[in-house]
């Protein structure tokens, strides 16, 4: 199977919940990490990255937390992809520094690398608005999943 990471697709619902929000808000990582189901500690390490490759900035003290370095329209799934993953290949032969015995008259190296620039031109037209856009309700429903896994179980008595 040629799949993406589970660390790819936690950044890009990070930044997702991020571009949900009003411009310049600021969120802590346990209020994403709630919020978008999250492991705390894995969030924290994708934040690094994210903020490394100069999608998120992060803010210390009052007032402060993660929020978007660049507006959602000029941050792409491939974006996401290169900071978490450090691109998309799909084959070995392709990474750049890494000879191939056969080389570029590889028919097969040559159908891998077309596929390889289609995705990648796919993945850089999905940028963080559109997929706002796409689902109006998407944060209210995130939201109120949030909320119902954060009540706490009422206990009830049994009927008599």
């Amino acid at each position: 199977m040629i799949g993406i990471s589970r660390q790819s697709d936690y950044a890009a619902r990070l930044v997702l919940h991020l571009a949900c929000l009003p411009a310049g808000t600021r969120v802590s990582i346990p209020e994403i990490s709630e919020t978008r189901l999250l492991p705390a500690p894995f969030t924290r390490r994708i934040v690094g990255d994210l903020v490394k490759a100069g999608l998120l900035k992060t803010q210390r003290g009052t007032g402060g937390g993660i929020s978007l370095a660049r507006p959602a329209a000029e941050i792409s799934l491939l974006d996401i992809l290169n900071a978490v993953e450090g691109g998309v290949v799909l084959n070995a032969c392709l990474e750049g520094g890494k000879p191939c015995v056969f080389g570029q008259g590889c028919l097969v190296q040559r159908a891998w690398g077309q596929a390889t620039d289609l995705l990648q031109q796919h993945l850089t037209t999905v940028t963080f608005d559109t997929l706002v856009a796409a689902s109006p309700s998407h944060q209210s429903a995130h939201n109120e999943r949030a909320a119902a896994v954060r009540k706490p179980l009422r206990k009830t008595k049994p009927p008599v």
